[in-house]
């Protein structure tokens, strides 16, 4: 996003953290995606690949987690601290509302 048209909508800051998140997510659902299809999978082969698939998919996931992580845009272990960032984003997105 153009940093000027993040700026005129409050959103500079946040953007790396709403991909991130995005991001996140999106991994989330493709571990359990994944998971599911090796169970429905009746070949051998294709479950060796959909296992593969799933490692790489955990790997992705701890990335981004990690990344979350060292920016302050996650806090898994402090629940309050993570209760601010949660509550800041809520304030920016109902300000853009206003605006």
């Amino acid at each position: 996003m153009n940093g000027t048209i993040q700026n005129m909508t409050g959103m500079g800051a946040m953007t790396d953290q709403v991909i991130a998140t995005d991001f996140l997510i999106a991994a989330k659902t493709g571990v359990k995606n994944i998971a599911l299809a090796i169970t429905e999978t009746s070949t051998p082969e294709v479950r060796d690949a959909l296992k593969q698939y799933l490692m790489d998919a955990v790997d992705t996931h701890e990335q981004i987690f990690k990344y979350m992580v060292s920016k302050g845009y996650y806090h898994p272990n402090n629940i309050a601290e993570q209760l601010n960032v949660d509550l800041q984003a809520a304030q920016t997105a109902m300000n853009l509302q206003q605006s």
